[in-house]
């Protein structure tokens, strides 16, 4: 069997473009298991997963419960509204409390960039980040290209726009790493306060007319407006963000051609995405969804097997 070239999921810059190919090829195995009247594989049995979430989520939270359960694994799921992080006690005591239950691997979300990195050189358990601040959200980069890869096939030389709060998103950060992997051509439009500096040292250029970016690409991933991120004001208000930026049908008439529209979610229908938009015939959002399941299935089997167990049932794959 291929392996990962990591031990752990800290971001997609630690990974290659041999990485992201087994990934596909096992999240689209683990997607014919999940679409089988019985979805349960024993996989994980007897492996120990702890969900640490000190943010609030829905979507990936969800996933990976429900990508942990397919694969037979025990779950712990940790909150930090209802722990001990609320008198004080820190991320490193917190994980080797848990750790202390003989958790063997632990899926973490937090606020602080850098987290996931802190705690695998903390602890001996092996670690995914499922977001850290604005830093990386990998899993959803991973599931993003992978609906991608579904439709386009190989996205080399294939143009992808990402529209919206670049400098807030992790989401953005982790597309634009994944997708210059796979050799695509990235564009980023969005008012330009809302973009990092020197973000085109990235390989990503930069248009803000959006409609010439749509004209020009192949697919658009549409991200959130994170207010709750925003220290102060960076447009007007809505519905200024919304004529210049949001996604719409008169927006797409103009372009006289299809393409795929993602979105990772949550989404602020009327601001960054119309729902005529939302629930067209392009869009690749309820796929995005389903195929989240199957990318974090495989990267929790592919880590997995790099740990010291026996895994069940190696052959499903």
């Amino acid at each position: 069997m291929n392996k990962l070239s990591v031990d752990h999921l800290l971001g997609i810059k630690s990974l290659n473009e041999n990485d992201i190919s087994l990934i596909f090829k096992t999240a689209s195995h683990f997607k014919e298991v999940i679409n089988r009247p019985i979805k349960k594989v024993p996989t994980l049995r007897d492996i120990t997963i702890a969900n640490l979430f000190f943010e609030n989520s829905t979507r990936t939270k969800i996933s990976f419960e429900l990508a942990e359960k397919r694969l037979g694994a025990d779950i712990i799921n940790f909150s930090s509204s209802s722990s001990s992080v609320k008198k004080g006690e820190s991320l490193i005591d917190t994980v080797n409390n848990i750790l202390a239950m003989k958790v063997d691997m632990i899926v973490l979300r937090h606020p602080n960039p850098g987290s996931s990195l802190l705690l695998s050189q903390h602890t001996n358990s092996c670690i995914i980040n499922a977001g850290d601040g604005a830093h990386e959200h990998p899993t959803q980069a991973l599931l993003d290209s992978f609906s991608l890869y579904e439709n386009l096939k190989d996205l080399k030389g294939k143009n992808i726009l990402i529209v919206g709060d670049i400098i807030h998103s992790r989401v953005a950060l982790s597309n634009i790493y994944t997708l210059n992997l796979l050799g695509a051509n990235v564009k980023l439009s969005c008012p330009l306060s809302l973009l990092p500096k020197d973000i085109e040292k990235l390989n990503v250029s930069i248009e803000t007319d959006i409609v010439k970016a749509l004209k020009w690409c192949d697919a658009v991933n549409v991200l959130r407006v994170q207010r709750e991120r925003m220290l102060k004001s960076y447009f007007p208000d809505n519905r200024e963000y919304s004529m210049l930026f949001g996604l719409d049908v008169k927006k797409l008439n103009k372009i006289k051609k299809d393409i795929l529209i993602l979105h990772p979610g949550p989404i602020n229908r009327g601001v960054e995405i119309t729902s005529d938009v939302v629930e067209s015939n392009n869009s690749l959002i309820l796929d995005q969804v389903e195929n989240g399941v199957a990318i974090r299935m495989a990267i929790i089997y592919l880590l997995a097997s790099k740990m010291n167990f026996q895994l069940t049932n190696n052959e499903i794959i």
